[in-house]
């Protein structure tokens, strides 16, 4: 039964959700939530490592759970599940978009999406924050550490332009040197 709840879970994000990876987090974390797959902690933790591992955040998400949730054949299944909409929504777009590319509703419907997905953007964003205990304002050290790495990673990527790896890789250390 765990097979199929991935397989289904992961299918019908594919296929319902916009915007990538990082939108997917909201019905990852509701999935995960419902089916006790993992603790809010330990789904913390799978998105940073998702996060900063080569590939799509959703499917690195989707190969972790399944993991931890029936091993490898469930990582493989949800791999598959996450992917497969990707596959055949591509398909079904370039033949569509062959023939309507300038046609006004189409634009008009995809200018109107934009929103959308940068709302779920930032819903994943203000999750995460939550979940990580960054939203508090609670005065403690580690409350504002957590939001002096947060301003300056955003410096940084913004302003500075730095490669997001090196943010990450600065970051981590920064961490390992503050709570450890």
């Amino acid at each position: 039964m765990e097979l199929w709840e991935l397989f289904h879970t992961f299918f019908h994000m594919g296929f319902f959700s916009f915007g990538g990876g990082y939108a997917m987090m909201p019905f990852i974390e509701a999935a995960v939530t419902k089916y006790g797959w993992m603790s809010p902690e330990q789904l913390t933790n799978m998105i940073a490592i998702a996060g900063m591992s080569p590939g799509p955040i959703a499917a690195n998400s989707a190969i972790l759970i399944g993991y931890s949730t029936a091993g490898i054949s469930g990582a493989i299944l949800s791999a598959f599940a996450i992917l497969l909409p990707s596959l055949i929504l591509v398909l079904i777009a370039a033949a569509f978009f062959v023939k309507m590319h300038h046609n006004p509703l189409v634009e008009a419907m995809f200018y109107g999406l934009k929103p959308l997905v940068t709302s779920l953007i930032i819903f994943a964003a203000i999750s995460f924050a939550e979940a990580n205990h960054l939203v508090s304002l609670n005065g403690s050290f580690r409350s504002i550490s957590l939001w002096i790495i947060f301003a300056l990673s955003l410096f940084a990527l913004l302003k500075l332009r730095w490669n997001p790896i090196y943010v990450i890789a600065l970051s981590g250390l920064i961490g390992i040197t503050l709570y450890s």
